[in-house]
């Protein structure tokens, strides 16, 4: 039979070590979206990057001999196209004042063009696959190639400055918002805020009622697309050969409700 002495010890060791134990992280956080306007979409554009610079919308898209770069108001034709010759296939695109960047796809090199006129001036090459493309604040571009890891790179050079791992692969088009990249988990209705500066995961965003909306059938007819919109804390999304895009919100999930 333990004393009183004894299990009072016992009890305040174990306290103590229950004051000391690290609290555990929150999990991500959840979200989903509130559709606030619903615009016309090119149901051919197979969207491959989209981003805002002001009210102008840009928009690159792959396959290979029908890849684009288009620019203008967003739900309006194009103010002005650029096509990349086959069998270039376009990927993620970032707007940088008078300079943008488009990736291709397996072609191994992104190209440099004139924001206004989109008029080609340079290829950089990189190694592997270029699938999504943003920049931050500072000017530091973000890109992914389909795994788990987000790669930075000199805005002016191309050449990799650092990266960061996320844990998550199939990490598809890009969109940065402040220290935060948002991306689009490939073959899925999910989105991911991710911190830029450590790789973790803040939240993860089901856009699963989008789709049903659309109502798509192709299997590479998936959501790939996400540009905010400027001074709103709103965003566009849509998907690839999708009719429609999006305006929404992001807003907590209901618990136990998904799409």
């Amino acid at each position: 039979m333990r004393t009183p002495i004894i299990t009072a010890l016992l009890l305040a060791a174990s306290l103590g070590g229950c004051a000391g134990a690290p609290a555990a992280e929150p999990g991500p956080e959840q979200l989903t979206v509130e559709v606030v306007a619903t615009l016309p979409h090119d149901p051919a554009a197979f969207t491959e990057g989209l981003e805002f610079s002001g009210d102008t919308l840009y928009e690159s898209t792959g396959l290979a001999g029908r890849s684009t770069l288009t620019a203008g108001p967003a739900g309006g034709p194009p103010a002005t196209t650029a096509t990349l010759p086959s069998p270039l296939f376009g990927e993620g695109v970032t707007v940088l004042g008078p300079t943008l960047w488009q990736l291709t796809w397996q072609d191994g090199f992104a190209i440099e063009r004139d924001s206004r006129t989109l008029a080609e001036l340079r290829r950089v090459p990189y190694q592997g696959e270029g699938w999504g493309l943003c920049h931050q604040d500072s000017g530091r571009l973000v890109m992914s190639n389909g795994s788990s890891w987000l790669t930075f790179r000199d805005p002016e050079t191309f050449a990799v400055t650092g990266s960061v791992d996320v844990g998550r692969d199939q990490l598809n088009e890009l969109e940065c918002v402040g220290g935060d990249v948002y991306a689009n988990v490939w073959h899925t209705d999910t989105i991911l805020r991710i911190d830029a500066a450590t790789g973790h995961v803040t939240a993860t965003i089901d856009a699963a009622r989008l789709r049903a909306q659309v109502n798509t059938t192709g299997a590479e007819d998936v959501l790939n697309g996400i540009a905010a919109v400027p001074g709103t804390g709103e965003f566009l999304l849509t998907g690839k050969q999708w009719p429609v895009t999006f305006r929404v919100r992001f807003v907590p999930a209901s618990p136990g409700k998904h799409g």
